[in-house]
């Protein structure tokens, strides 16, 4: 995963990827079939960590408010300094890969499904519990959280600052909150 998050899938080759695994070309071909198949394990691994991270930044046995600020709190944190100029494997896989890969974009396409029913979810709580403003719907809210938060990771790719950041974060969360 590492080595296809650093270089890209295209930039990835065998030799690469044998030296990640400390596998032979038989052994590698034998475990994962092609390096397709070995980047779609790789982009899956990624995806299940982040949905795993989301909820539990969400966390739905707590308030809905402050979970979604903990999860606008990761972006921050991963997308500021050199975490975000190593920027997130899903966004550099979506601008390289989709257009011309169905298995990726359908991947893509699931991951941010996933992502918004949760953040949704989230916003839906919080609506119930009178934690946001009048008028937020939690689906477009949610929605609009996406776009942010991939927005934050792009830009984070040219260095930006932490406190750029959450201006921006903390622009989001005066908007919507009650």
């Amino acid at each position: 995963m590492d080595v296809f998050w650093s270089r890209g899938y295209h930039g990835t080759s065998l030799p690469d990827l044998l030296k990640a695994t400390r596998l032979s070309r038989g052994s590698l071909y034998a475990a994962f079939g092609d390096k397709h198949a070995l980047f779609l394990r790789a982009l899956d691994r990624y995806i299940a960590e982040a949905l795993a991270r989301l909820d539990t930044e969400l966390d739905v046995r707590g308030a809905a408010l402050p979970g979604i600020r903990a999860c606008l709190a990761g972006y921050v944190e991963r997308t500021s300094g050199a975490k975000g100029r190593r920027g997130c494997l899903l966004v550099a896989t979506t601008m390289e890969l989709t257009a011309h890969d169905s298995e990726v974009a359908q991947r893509i396409r699931k991951f941010f499904k996933a992502m918004q029913a949760r953040l949704a979810a989230a916003f839906a709580r919080a609506n119930a519990a009178g934690e946001l403003a009048d008028g937020v719907e939690p689906a477009d809210a949610a929605r609009l959280l996406i776009c942010l938060a991939e927005g934050l990771r792009v830009v984070g790719k040219t260095g930006s600052e932490q406190a750029a950041s959450q201006a921006v974060i903390d622009t989001f969360i005066a908007r919507f909150a009650a």
